[in-house]
């Protein structure tokens, strides 16, 4: 990776960005609970309840303000028990549902929410999108959260893509207000080659989408190499914000301080 030049201004991770035109306000970094997440664990849900809430509220004291969570990581009872020691209207919730059809979507929505113990869900996304024509596939699926949003179940509807034929559609759909995109130097664990991500991304940047990037450290593989990927990450003026998964507190707290000094 070539060296990148300095960047143009002085980032933190407790920075107040809004995801594109939702009008939600949170934080730069997002506490990832889904690290090698799937089949209701992740290396964070290992933690335990009380270990991943007891992470997730120390980024909360150092300024960080949104809860990355999905029905996929069973990380809900971990950021539901964190929930009740911050006042919700200071936190983003983020989830993802696998539902493929809208009674499954409806059931997903209650479900979640009694899970996270909430009235209602900042941003839900469709999880794990990679057909080129999910929006006529899973179109039943979208008009269930955009119902729920216009009840105020949601806040926000979007998706997290994992082929590059599924994020150009998701750049182009109206529909999408909040998109999840797996991007980092090296092309690792991503849809496409870094430029060709990043002209998409650059695509739902300038429609107005809410774009958070993940994969930042390539699912672990740029770990040795973090302050490149998290400066590569806030060189592109793409992201509104982005997710990391840490395991403990002294690496969350490593992260914050290495965004701080990523100028």
């Amino acid at each position: 990776m070539q060296a990148l030049p300095a960047l143009p201004q002085k980032f933190s991770a407790s920075d107040t960005v809004t995801l594109g035109k939702t009008g939600i306000q949170t934080s730069r970094l997002a506490m990832g609970t889904g690290t090698v997440g799937s089949g209701g664990h992740s290396h964070q849900t290992a933690l335990g309840v009380k270990g991943l809430s007891d992470l997730l509220l120390n980024g909360y004291d150092h300024g960080l303000r949104f809860f990355d969570s999905a029905d996929s990581y069973g990380s809900h009872p971990h950021v539901a028990e964190a929930l009740k020691h911050v006042p919700r209207d200071k936190v983003t919730v983020l989830t993802k549902t696998w539902a493929r059809d809208p009674v499954s979507a409806r059931a997903d929505l209650e479900r979640f929410r009694r899970e996270l113990g909430v009235d209602h869900i900042d941003v839900c996304l469709m999880h794990c999108l990679t057909e080129g024509d999910w929006t006529e596939r899973y179109k039943g699926v979208m008009d269930v959260l955009s119902d729920a949003k216009d009840k105020a179940i949601i806040r926000a509807h979007g998706c997290s893509c994992h082929s590059i034929e599924a994020l150009r559609v998701a750049a182009k759909s109206p529909w999408v207000e909040v998109d999840l995109a797996r991007i980092n130097p090296i092309g690792s664990h991503m849809d496409a080659d870094p430029a060709t991500v990043v002209s998409v991304l650059r695509e739902m940047k300038t429609a107005g989408k809410g774009v958070i990037g993940m994969k930042i450290l390539g699912q672990g593989d740029l770990r040795g190499r973090q302050d490149e990927a998290l400066k590569y990450a806030l060189s592109l003026g793409v992201l509104d914000a982005f997710t990391i998964g840490a395991e403990s507190k002294a690496e969350q707290e490593d992260l914050i301080r290495r965004i701080g000094a990523a100028a």
